[in-house]
């Protein structure tokens, strides 16, 4: 390769970047040695500055050639302000002259380094581009080295959603509190919601009525309330508790720590009806469309413990089990399983 001795033993990319540090080197030089030039012919013109001499000593021998011969003290005076006067002026013309130009000097290396930094953040680019001007000719794979790189950065069409964001985080996090409150706040209301029951109570034969309770209310609140509503009518009502009374829905005995909400909203069924209707109404599909799911509801009956025990081998108490949340019904029936 030219320029380079015979036992030179790089790649075309070395070569090329050597000659760009040669000729950075050579013009960083030149620029020296005009400096240099320029401070020399400085002094001849100005006649008082010489190389390696002190302010104090340029002053005297230009103020031993203004005073040649016979002065008065005035003159003599004066002619010394003069010379201090114009030595300093030039003295501060040249310190002015050198920061302007090292000031031009670092404005070229700034300009030069962003245009470096636009072009390309690669940090062969330069080199790539120089040497496919250079070498264009001589190898021609070097030609696929002198594309112009883009600027690297982030792709907007990449999907970033699955990388960690504490912002996002702490948003849906905060979205999430919200909704559940709105959810327990919704909830609360249904539960203060009225309900009104059509039960009766069967002490061998039914005697209905119709009472009023709310949705959150567990059974055993709803016994105590139909205890009250009976108490003036049946007189075995007035002597038992709560605890000795059942009450029997769709052949299923409900404890009474369960909730109509939880019926409710769980669509609870029993073995001959759902949980959740608390009114009575009657099937109404035709005999002939079975799609239509059995719908038929049943008043409930409130019950004496003491007669279910004594009469539970007798129909229908011999058809009621007490309720188990986990146990499905797929099928009503009404007679014997």
């Amino acid at each position: 390769m030219s320029g380079m001795g015979d036992g030179y033993v790089g790649t075309a990319q070395d070569a090329v970047r050597i000659r760009r540090l040669q000729k950075q080197r050579e013009a960083e030089r030149r620029k020296i040695q005009e400096l240099k030039s320029k401070t020399a012919s400085g002094q001849e013109q100005s006649g008082l500055l010489q190389f390696g001499t002190s302010s104090c000593e340029i002053l005297d021998t230009a103020f031993k050639k203004e005073t040649v011969g016979l002065v008065t003290r005035e003159e003599y005076v004066e002619k010394r302000v003069n010379i201090r006067n114009k030595f300093e002026e030039e003295e501060k013309e040249k310190l002015q002259k050198l920061q302007q130009e090292e000031e031009e000097l670092q404005q070229q290396k700034r300009s030069k380094k962003r245009k470096i930094k636009g072009a390309s953040r690669l940090s062969f680019a330069e080199d790539l581009e120089n040497g496919s001007d250079e070498d264009d000719g001589k190898n021609k794979s070097s030609g696929t080295m002198s594309l112009r790189f883009g600027k690297l950065g982030k792709d907007p069409s990449v999907e970033t959603n699955f990388l960690p964001d504490s912002e996002r985080e702490a948003e849906e996090q905060a979205e999430r509190e919200r909704l559940k409150k709105q959810w327990l706040r919704e909830q609360e209301q249904i539960k203060n919601e009225p309900l009104q029951i059509t039960y009766s109570y069967w002490d061998g034969t039914g005697h209905r009525r119709v009472i009023q309770v709310r949705k959150g209310d567990a059974i055993g609140n709803f016994l105590r309330a139909v205890q009250q509503q009976l108490a003036p009518d049946f007189r075995e009502i007035r002597t038992t508790s709560v605890e000795n009374l059942l009450y029997v829905k769709e052949d299923l005995i409900i404890p009474h720590q369960h909730s109509f909400y939880e019926l409710i909203i769980n669509k609870a069924r029993g073995k001959s009806g759902p949980l959740f209707h608390f009114d009575v109404h009657e099937d109404v599909r035709t005999i002939a469309d079975a799609t239509i799911e059995k719908d038929e509801s049943h008043a409930g009956k409130v019950v004496e413990r003491h007669w279910y025990e004594k009469n539970k081998h007798i129909f229908p108490a011999s058809r009621w089990e007490i309720y188990d949340p986990t146990k499905k019904w797929e099928r009503y029936t009404v007679h014997g399983d």
